[in-house]
């Protein structure tokens, strides 16, 4: 009986957190919606809007391909969202910034976010933050354990 309710309880929390990585997809799509931008360009103005953005460390990291990396960044240009130019140090080397559209689109996009994290998060107490913030964590730590000692099937 209580391995059934236990197994019961796992498929609960797991369709909760199913439900919450939807929500949360969604809740970003809308947002770069609002600014007239993909998910995809808004995760690469976050980043060129950090120090020392690299096109191909960047692709790695969202193990994507470097021609869509380049094709989102043609996309912001275009949009006059951000500038390019060549290293002083290095002519290999291209240099991306954000221009001041750019950054007013990016600032616009947090704020946003921001006034959705503090309207739903915001509810909660710093006991119900930190427990969840805790757990999370762990369950995170788990995932990511299991998946190094567990190969997908096809690898094997």
């Amino acid at each position: 009986m209580a391995n059934a309710k236990k197994s019961a309880a796992t498929h609960a929390a797991i369709q909760s957190l199913q439900r919450l990585t939807d929500l949360f997809r969604e809740r970003r799509r809308q947002l770069a919606r609002a600014a007239d931008l993909s998910e995809p360009q808004w995760r690469l103005l976050e980043e060129i809007a950090g120090d020392e953005f690299m096109p191909s460390m960047f692709a790695r990291r969202q193990d994507t391909a470097p021609a869509a990396v380049s094709r989102t960044l043609r996309q912001l240009q275009d949009r006059g969202l951000v500038a390019v130019s060549i290293s002083d140090a290095d002519a290999r080397q291209r240099i991306y910034q954000l221009t001041d559209l750019g950054r007013t689109t990016l600032s616009r996009l947090r704020r946003s976010r921001e006034r959705a994290i503090e309207s739903i998060w915001g509810r909660f107490s710093a006991r119900e933050l930190e427990s969840f913030a805790s757990f999370a964590s762990t369950l995170a730590d788990e995932l990511e354990d299991y998946r190094r000692r567990e190969p997908e099937r096809g690898q094997r």
